[in-house]
């Protein structure tokens, strides 16, 4: 079956487009980064997580954060990670984490930028958060055979 033109144009999702906004830049993103970090390094739950898996020097990490970050508000194409993989490895992280990482994201959001930025950041941040929850938690039950046993 072909849809016509009109019909195919709606079952299209429309590609995000980069946020382009004054004081939006590479610089503002990697202190976005650095000062969320912070704020998940001196958290009671998620700063053991952390520290068990990222040892030493943090400026990789937060370099690749920034890259990502760029990459999903700027489109910057910077970041070229497997953030699903790297998460699945993580065994001791729940659900409710997630919570504790978005509420410590959307504080630090609301510190750095206007409130209808950082309604663009933390939108965003929910949408990754619910991709990576589904990749790490959800499990479809099995099914019942055909045959009824």
């Amino acid at each position: 079956m072909t849809l016509k033109p009109a019909l195919a144009d709606r079952a299209r999702p429309v590609a995000e487009q980069p946020l382009n906004h004054a004081g939006v830049d590479r610089a503002s993103i990697g202190k976005l980064v650095r000062e969320f970090y912070a704020k998940v390094r001196s958290d009671g739950r998620l700063g053991p997580i952390f520290a068990r898996e990222i040892t030493g020097d943090w400026e990789p990490h937060l370099e690749k954060m920034t890259d990502f970050w760029c990459s999903v508000i700027l489109k910057s194409g910077d970041y070229h990670g497997r953030p699903v993989l790297a998460h699945l490895k993580l065994k001791d992280v729940t659900e409710a984490d997630f919570e504790i990482w978005l509420t410590l994201f959307a504080k630090t959001t609301a510190e750095l930028f206007d409130p209808e930025l950082a309604g663009v950041f933390v939108d965003r941040a929910e949408r990754i958060a619910t991709s990576l929850k589904l990749a790490m938690f959800f499990r479809l039950a099995p099914s019942a055979r055909a045959d009824g046993q």
